[in-house]
């Protein structure tokens, strides 16, 4: 039980204005910061809501309970969080920490192993509040992985391009 209260946080933090704007100042900065960091920041924020659109297209389409509303879950299920009768088929808080942490890792190295740690231990809160499943915070870091991973690779790809383009005495098919 000592670790209620952290994994409280961890699990819906996110849910909490003062963090999402926390999580803002420090993407600006990152912004200003200078090119590379810019770039990181650019390609969480553009990561961030395709991961949790997809997440969002899971729950849609192929909707799993949650073990907190799960009928063969409730006598085991320990519910730390207030309940919610959403489907829980991918951790939509799991991949958007993921998808950051993604894309931080991809192009600002170091940096991003701090948000690494912080996308498992979101992951890891949301299982120990009783929200989701294992295997649905699994999916929900793949998909943020994935979306992070997209992103970065079709920008790299872009800006390759974009720079080949620019490039003095080079055909623009070079």
């Amino acid at each position: 039980e000592f670790l209620a209260p952290a994994m409280r946080f961890f699990s819906i933090g996110l849910d909490q204005l003062w963090v999402k704007g926390l999580l803002v100042v420090i993407l600006l900065a990152l912004i200003a910061a200078g090119k590379e960091t810019r770039r990181g920041a650019l390609y969480a924020l553009i990561s961030w809501p395709i991961a949790n659109g997809v997440t969002d297209l899971f729950k849609h389409l192929l909707p799993t309970l949650r073990p907190c509303n799960d009928p063969a879950m409730v006598p085991e299920s320990f519910l730390r969080i207030g309940a919610t009768l959403s489907a829980g088929t991918a951790s939509a808080h799991s991949a958007n920490m993921m998808a950051v942490a993604t894309a931080f890792l991809l192009t600002l190295r170091g940096f991003g192993v701090s948000w690494l740690i912080l996308a498992i231990l979101v992951g890891i809160s949301r299982i120990y509040n009783g929200v989701h499943y294992p295997w649905q915070v699994a999916l929900g870091w793949a998909i943020g992985a994935l979306a992070a991973s997209t992103a970065v690779f079709i920008g790299r790809r872009m800006e390759a391009q974009w720079l080949r383009r620019r490039a003095p005495g080079l055909p623009d098919d070079a």
